[in-house]
């Protein structure tokens, strides 16, 4: 496939995937794991729709509980980054959103102790330092870490325009001049 045709289903994958099919996959995945690992360590969760019900506390799990913007952050990264195998494309996807996963059903689990155990002053300090901080440079170290193991040279969006911008008929004009 050329690279033009790389470049438009690239672009039309970019805008055509909604960000409300992210959530509609995640929020199962996200809640029923959080289920099963209470579960497990003797909470006695019951799930009620888009909640976790324990002890006299409800979980509620809103869109950004499941972190949908890291996983669709992640997607555009990888959509929008130039010379990258479609296997890997997919591979790269579905490693960096495990280890979005993994994070956050411990972040999830450590708030849920903290606000059943303790009390809900330590449930919002750790709760705001990971939604301002831990969030953000998770998604970018994720990143990082795929960008040396698939080996990718391209930076998103940049590489892209910049190919383009030498196929164009600017620099060719520029080129032409000089003669």
């Amino acid at each position: 496939m050329n690279y033009y045709h790389n470049l438009l289903i690239r672009g039309i994958l970019a805008v055509f995937i909604p960000f409300s099919w992210l959530l509609y996959i995640l929020t199962p995945i996200t809640i029923y794991s959080v289920y099963v690992i209470l579960y497990l360590l003797n909470y006695n969760p019951v799930i009620s729709f888009d909640s976790i019900l324990m002890a006299d506390k409800t979980l509620v799990f809103a869109p950004a509980c499941i972190a949908v913007g890291a996983y669709y952050l992640l997607l555009l990264l990888i959509l929008f980054t130039k010379d990258i195998k479609l296997i890997d494309r997919i591979k790269c996807f579905l490693l960096g959103s495990l280890l979005i996963l993994v994070i956050n059903l411990i972040r999830i689990l450590i708030l849920s102790i903290l606000v059943i155990n303790y009390n809900k002053v330590w449930f919002d300090l750790i709760h705001m330092t990971f939604w301002y901080l831990v969030s953000g440079i998770y998604v970018a170290l994720v990143w990082i870490f795929l960008v040396y193991l698939f080996k990718i040279k391209s930076i998103p969006v940049y590489s892209d325009l910049k190919y383009l911008y030498e196929k164009s008929i600017f620099i060719r004009k520029n080129h032409n001049k000089k003669r």
